[in-house]
């Protein structure tokens, strides 16, 4: 009897499995054990082992993973996780997800790792909701983003995919080189660099140790006197002598006279 129940419930599982894949959106899967049940209103079943599930935008691995809801329409993931969405070229690693695939949302959480490629921008945050139809990414607690020379922290963060933009708030801090900015909010233009700053605004920025002369450098032979200034300038040497010189000779004339 129990044979036949599990037979029955596997078999009722690829009915529907087939079904879906005919009139929705087609989902594959694998697991090294599978278990659960299959229903319209509420069924459920869970890969254990080297668990993998793709649907059309997503793909998705990890240690365990959960279908659950009408048409599957909830997925469940724990464990060492692996994804990417297959539209947008964003891959992500945590341990905890919750993946809805009416509204096209997915739940990161613990240790969230965001990569987006086509910008190469990464994000690391303990949470992460990331939609797909708007390409925003809505980050939560200790928030380290990375794009080209800048490193970004906050306690709170939307990246905005499509527009390039992030916004940042919570002791929000950006570091460009030697350069570093605060504030209450921060935005950011990947694009183009450009930096907005709101509410008790601080900041340090580091110029040229080296600074241009705004005249012209001054000549050397304005410092330095001409051959002929030098010779005017100069203090006569033979003064001295010639003074004592005749000194003596009149004194040598006085002492003559005196012996006549």
């Amino acid at each position: 009897m129990k044979i036949f129940n599990k037979t029955l419930i596997l078999t009722i599982f690829l009915l529907t499995s087939l079904a879906f894949c005919l009139y929705g959106e087609k989902i594959t899967f694998s697991a090294s054990y599978m278990t659960g049940t299959a229903g319209d209103n509420n069924g459920k079943t869970t890969l254990s082992g080297n668990a993998r599930v793709q649907t059309e935008s997503m793909e998705i691995s990890a240690d365990q993973i959960e279908l659950s809801g009408k048409d599957y329409r909830t997925i469940t993931a724990s464990g060492n996780i692996n994804g990417t969405n297959l539209e947008t070229k964003m891959t992500f690693t945590c341990q905890s997800m919750t993946y809805d695939r009416e509204t096209k949302v997915a739940l990161l959480e613990n240790a969230v790792h965001l990569v987006d490629t086509e910008n190469d921008v990464t994000a690391d945050a303990e949470i992460i909701e990331y939609s797909q139809n708007s390409n925003v990414a809505v980050m939560q607690i200790q928030v380290n983003i990375v794009q080209k020379d800048n490193k970004c922290t906050a306690a709170h963060a939307i990246y905005r995919k499509n527009e390039q933009m992030l916004e940042m708030s919570g002791n929000p801090n950006i570091t460009q080189g030697t350069d570093n900015f605060r504030a209450q909010n921060i935005t950011l233009n990947l694009e183009t660099q450009e930096i907005t700053l709101d509410g008790r605004v601080k900041g340090s920025v580091t110029t040229s140790s080296k600074e241009e002369s705004s005249g012209p450098a001054p000549s050397d032979n304005m410092d330095s006197p001409s051959p002929d200034s030098a010779t005017e300038n100069a203090p006569a040497e033979d003064s001295a002598p010639q003074t004592e010189t005749s000194q003596t000779e009149t004194n040598q004339s006085t002492s003559e006279e005196n012996d006549e």
